[in-house]
């Protein structure tokens, strides 16, 4: 798991969407508008993705299989990220009905969630509440809304190429397909967190802020998401010429999501006083008494003063 935490909008953000940029600010917009800005532009009609159930991430093309040479020449690397923006945008910008209507629910959600406060319910609570507790709310917000959504926990070992990790999303399956196949939509609340790069090149920076903030699709435009993201990663690294952490490599990335994962339906929540354990209290008796209260059970015990 990247350990990323849920991040909330600061004073002022600017998003760039296409050829333009929009300054935010809390007192004008609230997160869900933001995070969902770019997901609201110009939805082109439904496009059937093939989904076999089958969340394996060994794709046979593998950005980590490509060649490593030189940086190329400043026209070919003006190319290269012109084409990912190019493919950015074609693939964030096609949305099928089901995963509109998911988007809406899970921004109405979000939206409820800023406006009651998260409550944080851990052991040891956090101010403001943390993504556990956030993934949970969200999670009892769509289930309430009619959707099957699930709290996603995918577990990966580690191999020559990738280390162990787990990661922790949401999803909706529908079954609602004439069909008669489960159609799985993956929300990442922290998405385009789990892109950003400390030291990032300037093209890779304004490729990743064209990313939402929650994404909400289904797997196959999730896995091409993840590949055009991946290569910029890698071709920013080689440009900069640092070496590329096995977190960020393809096979890394498509394990957060795409393989094997353990959905869980949370019951309710419930806030635990401070100071209070949410544990059953535990019955306590005598050694003393024990035996005899079996045995008598109409026993009737009587105060005797001793002078």
């Amino acid at each position: 798991m990247a350990g990323a935490t849920t991040k909330f909008p600061v004073s002022r953000r600017i998003l760039i969407c296409g050829d333009y940029e929009v300054e935010f600010s809390v007192g004008a917009v609230s997160l869900a508008d933001m995070v969902f800005g770019f997901f609201e532009e110009g939805e082109e009609s439904p496009e059937s993705f093939s989904t076999n159930g089958d969340h394996s991430y060994n794709d046979e093309e593998s950005v980590d299989d490509e060649k490593d040479g030189n940086s190329g020449s400043v026209e070919e690397n003006k190319a290269f990220w012109e084409t990912q923006h190019q493919l950015l945008h074609a693939t964030l910008s096609r949305s099928s009905s089901l995963e509109s209507r998911i988007r809406h629910a899970t921004k109405e959600a979000l939206r409820e969630s800023q406006l009651a406060g998260t409550v944080c319910v851990c052991r040891r609570p956090i101010i403001g509440g943390c993504r556990n507790c956030l993934l949970r709310d969200i999670t009892d917000r769509l289930r309430n809304s009619g959707y099957n959504s699930a709290i996603c926990k995918s577990k990966w070992r580690s191999s020559p190429d990738i280390p162990s990790g787990e990661h922790t999303y949401l999803d909706v399956v529908d079954n609602s397909s004439s069909k008669k196949r489960e159609v799985r939509v993956v929300i990442e609340l922290n998405f385009r967190a789990e892109f950003e790069m400390a030291r990032a090149s300037e093209e890779y920076n304004q490729l990743i802020s064209r990313l939402p903030e929650v994404f909400v699709g289904k797997d196959d435009r999730l896995r091409t998401l993840i590949k055009i993201l991946c290569s910029a990663a890698k071709k920013c690294m080689k440009e900069k010429k640092m070496h590329m952490g096995p977190w960020r490599k393809h096979k890394y990335m498509q394990a957060k999501w795409l393989s094997t994962c353990e959905r869980t339906k949370p019951a309710p929540l419930f806030p635990v006083p401070m100071g209070f354990s949410d544990r059953p209290p535990k019955q306590k008796a005598s050694m003393l008494t024990v035996d005899l209260l079996e045995k008598l059970p109409s026993l009737h015990c009587t105060a005797v003063e001793v002078v």
